[in-house]
């Protein structure tokens, strides 16, 4: 995964861009958007390792004795942004910005072109997406090993840094998303399917 990072030692903010609205933009439905982002947030409440309005210093401080891989989502200082994921590489703690377009969430791409990244339809989908399955017994763990090209940085997500130690009930939660994605199809109570269905991510 390359997207473009900022200095750890910097806020997540810049300058607001004076921009003319342009008048062939595709108008979108807000009502969808509002869906979209509502859900987002839902599902970020439920994760554990969302940390809210944090500042870029705070999250670094968060990060900084953890292991290269550990990850949070805090919003995001720039005012053209809801979001940016932080996370510990092998260089230390760096910010990712996290763009929404048009009903999907995407990491802010380092291409001078069109981005080729892939888009989400929340934010938990696009982090589960970049973290890597862990590894296999006796198999010796690979570090994350990022690929500088500018301010590119080759991110490897590996594990969530939770705001507070996660309850029982979001671990076996976690544990049975593991197993499958069709909740409503096992023997439970209607209140522990929509338990899990509140929350359908592995991480």
């Amino acid at each position: 995964m390359i997207a473009r990072t900022m200095s750890s030692m910097q806020q997540d903010h810049g300058e607001r861009g004076g921009s003319c609205q342009n008048p062939a933009a595709p108008l979108y439905d807000s009502t969808e958007d509002l869906c979209c982002i509502t859900n987002t947030f839902q599902y970020l409440q439920n994760s554990g390792w969302y940390w809210g309005s944090i500042s870029a210093s705070e999250a670094r401080d968060a990060l900084l004795k953890m292991s290269a891989g550990t990850f949070l989502v805090r919003d995001s200082s720039h005012p053209l942004y809801m979001l940016t994921l932080s996370v510990k590489t092998a260089f230390g703690p760096t910010n990712v910005r996290i763009e929404y377009i048009g009903g999907r969430f995407r990491l802010d791409s380092s291409s001078p072109g069109p981005p080729h990244l892939l888009s989400f339809p929340d934010v938990c989908s696009l982090v589960q997406h970049y973290v890597e399955d862990p590894p296999q017994p006796k198999a010796k763990p690979r570090p994350p090993q990022p690929a500088v090209k500018g301010n590119a940085v080759l991110l490897k997500l590996l594990r969530p840094l939770p705001q507070a130690f996660p309850s029982l009930q979001h671990l076996t939660r976690l544990t049975i998303n593991h197993h499958t994605v069709c909740p409503d199809q096992l023997p439970l109570p209607c209140p522990l399917v929509r338990y899990l269905q509140d929350y359908p991510f592995q991480v």
